[in-house]
């Protein structure tokens, strides 16, 4: 902050599925959909405002380092005039820093409502953007993170070998992945996505939210399961797996043959330094080379207290590789009404991705 000129930070969050800047910035996720905002001068203790009585104030626990207040208002997305009790308090707190540089963290994330209301109220501050300043620092893991990022995997592959021996015929999409969920949240996860898809042979299609589970389990079918949870600490890897409600169809393994080479042609290319772009360019013309669908949205990315963080191995990524990233790295596509993919996570050493930090085997599990 003093490098780039900026007094204080306006972090401000709904969730924490991709709304890991308030917890990075104060180990408290905001959750639900209601706003928590977090004000943090460069030389002194944090505010954080959250949910709560109008006007109100919470006691700070001695478990939340650096955090000198923390104030409540209660608002509601769905009924936008409540907007006004939060921007009255971020607004009080930042009101020593009138003349000064706030830089805003998210801005693709925070209220346009607050955003207004600090410009109208603080005309003379200076509003920058601070994302790439945080961007810079979370993005590398530190020896804990990286522990607990360890951690998350191992609840995965756990939580998917318990999901896979409860697959069998009569059974809905939506009971398995709620096993899943179960197995995460019993060993230490707080929030998480549980993505399936089931299909026979020829009638492939991608992987879909909980309102989509209806499906019910067939002898012969394939069932994928994709696990994207956080654990104990909050960061998040993904692992993605297939099994078979029988033998599994020759072309789906020959095609997962292919998929693990994509995964390891990409994981060789993501070393420290690297362009996201090149990596990118590099991994579309290998498929398109191989006679497979380029990739159009993304098949690897870091993560961290967001589910996706960056950089985004993609074309418009500015943010090269560094060591100490955690990337996720999910190859996928649809050919001839088969899904093939593959998800795992890795942690950028200073020669690139060592081996996957999970354990379950890359393989479609027979059952």
């Amino acid at each position: 902050m003093e490098r780039d000129g900026i007094d204080v930070l306006l972090a401000q969050n709904n969730n924490d599925f991709q709304g890991g800047t308030v917890r990075y910035l104060t180990d408290v996720p905001a959750v639900a959909g209601i706003w928590t905002s977090v004000v943090l001068p460069r030389e002194d203790q944090i505010t954080i405002i959250s949910h709560g009585p109008i006007d109100g104030e919470q006691p700070v626990p001695q478990t939340l380092a650096g955090v000198a207040r923390i104030r409540t208002a209660a608002t509601f997305a769905a009924a936008p005039y409540t907007s006004r009790y939060e921007e009255h308090l971020v607004i009080e707190a930042l009101a020593p820093f009138k003349d000064a540089t706030i830089g805003l963290v998210g801005r693709y994330q925070m209220s346009a409502s607050l955003v207004e209301a600090v410009r109208e109220a603080l005309p003379k501050a200076h509003v920058v953007d601070a994302q790439d300043l945080l961007d810079g620092i979370r993005t590398l893991k530190s020896d804990t993170e990286q522990r607990l990022i360890r951690r998350t995997a191992t609840l995965q592959d756990e939580a998917m070998a318990g999901a896979f021996a409860a697959v069998q015929p009569g059974l809905r999409e939506s009971e398995i992945t709620a096993i899943a969920q179960h197995l995460c949240l019993d060993r230490g996860a707080e929030q998480g996505i549980y993505l399936s898809a089931s299909w026979s042979p020829g009638e492939a299609t991608g992987i879909v939210h909980r309102h989509f589970q209806n499906r019910v389990l067939r002898e012969g079918d394939v069932f994928c399961l994709l696990i994207e949870s956080n654990g104990p600490g909050g960061f998040y890897t993904e692992l993605g797996r297939s099994c078979a409600l029988g033998e599994p169809p020759a072309q789906l393994v020959e095609e997962l043959e292919f998929v693990l080479q994509a995964q390891q042609m990409c994981l060789e290319l993501i070393t420290p330094g690297a362009p996201s772009s090149e990596i990118w360019e590099s991994y579309n013309a290998f498929l398109a080379d191989h006679g497979r669908p380029r990739e159009r949205r993304l098949h690897a990315h870091g993560q961290g207290y967001d589910l996706v963080e960056r950089p985004l191995i993609r074309f418009d990524e500015p943010m090269a590789v560094q060591e100490r990233m955690n990337i996720a790295v999910h190859p996928s596509y649809v050919k001839e009404g088969l899904q093939s993919w593959i998800c795992d996570n890795y942690l950028i050493g200073a020669d690139g991705p060592g081996q996957s930090i999970h354990r379950f085997s890359q393989e479609i599990v027979a059952l």
